[in-house]
């Protein structure tokens, strides 16, 4: 109890402070690394203190008390990935990754965790339990940076000297392209070569893809530091708060250099390219081909990405294609050759080839032409069938002795 009220009464003299000063808000930017390596701090009495929102950490991972040190490190990774700044964009996500960041900071460390469980978070902020408050965790803030956390988690190599900016300066695989190609209706069938006009990003000759004008070098940011990043620092009556973004100077990179005059500073310029592409037997409308390391090229020397030909088909007045393999078409007779029968000549995808109609075929009949289809994509051995639908002419107007000839054979 006695330790509780020595923390009471050092937090009173920080509201009383506060209350006298102009304004009880006041921020500054700071570099990301200078505000990790030294968060602000008020000494009241000797004591470091150092104001969160108060919220119980478990909670916040939503584990239970009981966890143990896996279940704690699975609840922080599942909550990490998926209120991470660079992952979710949402109103609030950063700061919502900083409150599990620094609730995984505490209970993941055994000495912290005995004192948050005993005296709550007062006892972080008070020196409870022999703390010695904020400085008396072996002289290092408790509450580190969130954002070299996750990266020691997940990758990325954030507890580097040189920060976040050495991961935006890694080589980035290019953007895939696309272009949309319009064949005709048998070159869909049988397949064709084409040749096409492709416009896509690609490494600038002048500068070999880095960006930076000839004969200069890029320098360290003097903003961040060469982090890539800053942290906003805001005072207000609950505390300091902090808010990471990324440094406007440089973009993020860490670096500042002279643009180069061929491509403005993005390594990469846009050209036209021809290339040959294969059509395989079987495409269809709507088939996408894939042609590897064809689209954008990367930046900072990152491998090109991939172009995607997406295939239109032009329609045949004649041959209508279905089931991806099959065609249908038409053929006319007139009554007499369906009474009979008839051999038809009827256009397929081979060339026009006879098609014998058997005698008392009906309006409407289906005929089968076997394997005359159309060749399964990636196995053109394996063909589809073409089914031919006969229609039967019927005449309006008939002479006197086609009348008798009718009549007769409708007495037999």
């Amino acid at each position: 109890m006695a330790m509780m009220n020595a923390s009471m009464a050092a937090a009173a003299p920080l509201a009383h402070m506060t209350s006298r000063s102009g304004s009880a808000f006041v921020g500054k930017t700071v570099p990301a690394s200078a505000a990790t390596a030294a968060p602000t701090r008020r000494t009241v009495r000797g004591a470091a203190l150092r104001v969160h929102a108060a919220r119980d950490y478990y909670e916040v991972l939503g584990v239970p008390r009981s966890s143990d040190g896996k279940e704690l490190k699975k609840a922080y990774r599942a909550a990490a990935r998926k209120f991470h700044p660079d992952v979710n964009k949402e109103p609030g996500a950063e700061d919502k990754f900083k409150e599990i960041s620094n609730a995984y900071e505490v209970l993941s460390d055994d000495q912290k965790k005995a004192v948050y469980d005993r005296y709550g978070e007062a006892g972080l902020k008070g020196g409870m339990g022999g703390m010695g408050g904020m400085g008396g965790m072996g002289g290092q803030d408790p509450f580190t940076n969130p954002f070299d956390l996750f990266e020691s988690f997940f990758g990325g190599g954030g507890q580097q000297q040189q920060g976040r900016g050495a991961t935006r300066n890694r080589p980035t695989q290019g953007d895939d392209e696309r272009y949309d190609l319009e064949i005709d209706f048998l070159e869909a069938v049988f397949g064709c070569e084409k040749e096409l006009e492709v416009m896509r990003l690609e490494e600038c000759s002048t500068c070999t893809g880095t960006g930076v004008k000839a004969g200069t070098r890029p320098a360290g940011c003097s903003t961040c530091g060469g982090q890539g990043q800053v942290v906003a620092t805001v005072r207000t009556p609950l505390g300091n708060f902090q808010q990471v973004t990324t440094c406007q100077g440089c973009g993020g990179s860490g670096q500042t250099f002279t643009p180069c005059t061929s491509c403005g500073g993005d390594g990469r310029v846009r050209r036209s390219k021809r290339i040959s592409l294969r059509v395989p037997p079987g495409v269809d409308a709507g088939s996408r081909l894939r042609v590897r390391s064809e689209g954008n090229a990367g930046r900072r020397g990152g491998p090109s990405g991939d172009l995607y030909v997406f295939v239109n088909v032009r329609d045949d007045p004649d041959l209508k294609r279905f089931e991806s393999v099959n065609i249908s078409s038409t053929v006319t007779i007139p009554y007499t050759q369906a009474i009979l029968g008839t051999t038809q000549k009827v256009r397929t995808v081979d060339g026009v080839v006879d098609l014998k109609i058997p005698a008392g075929v009906q309006p409407g009949a289906t005929l089968l032409m076997a394997k005359r289809g159309v060749p399964r994509l990636g196995t053109p051995t394996v063909r589809g069938d073409q089914y031919v639908t006969v229609k039967v002419t019927i005449p309006q107007r008939i002479s006197g002795k086609e009348k008798e000839l009718i009549e007769a054979l409708e007495n037999m």
